[in-house]
């Protein structure tokens, strides 16, 4: 399946240290000629870290996209049935978006915009990046998991040792899951290896 013409939205949360895996693939929908539709949540908007300034990385995302960033709930409630995406893609998802979206709570641009896409029945990708997706929040993970109309680029433990907790996606896989979500299917294998040093050595 090609993305060209598919209308995208693309959120992203605050999972700062994530943004420079994300932005490439961004940059990819755009080369694959899909109509990407970015969106923000507040804390993207407005918070400053070690990894860049908020208005560095808005500037980005518009530099890449052509369009002016969603940052607000009135501007993201009309892509439920008046203005509808073909898909929904939120990556980097912080375990504080996940379990929000895991319990129907929509309190961020980003999550009303995902609502709006599981309202009219059309997909939604989620890239987790959080450090206790095996721990407190693996139960809002698993509800995710089950739920209809979510697909997930494949994740795996991105340090093990050091955080056992800790679940990354790969977001190379990006495109392709959305492609596959696209036909209602969830790209395989969804939980995979990271590289890291042999445990029994």
């Amino acid at each position: 399946m090609t993305l060209e013409g598919k209308r995208i939205g693309f959120g992203i949360t605050a999972s700062h240290c994530t943004y420079d895996k994300v932005f490439p693939q961004l940059e990819r929908l755009m080369k694959e000629k899909a109509d990407v539709v970015p969106i923000v949540t507040y804390t993207v908007r407005t918070t400053d870290t070690k990894f860049g300034k908020a208005a560095d990385h808005i500037e980005k995302i518009e530099s890449i996209t052509g369009k002016k960033v969603i940052t607000t709930m009135p501007e993201a409630e009309p892509l439920g049935p008046a203005n509808p995406l073909d898909c929904m893609v939120i990556a980097p998802l912080t375990g504080n978006s996940l379990s929000k979206l895991a319990n129907g709570l929509t309190d961020s641009p980003v999550l009303m915009a995902a609502k709006a896409t599981m309202r009219n029945q059309s997909p939604v990708v989620l890239g987790i990046s959080t450090n206790d997706a095996l721990g407190l929040n693996g139960v809002n993970l698993m509800r995710l998991m089950a739920s209809k109309f979510i697909y997930f680029i494949p994740y795996g433990q991105d340090d093990p040792f050091k955080k056992p907790n800790s679940l990354v996606a790969n977001m190379d896989y990006l495109s392709a899951t959305v492609e596959k979500a696209l036909d209602y299917q969830q790209i395989q294998p969804v939980i995979i290896p990271y590289e890291h040093e042999n445990m029994l050595e």
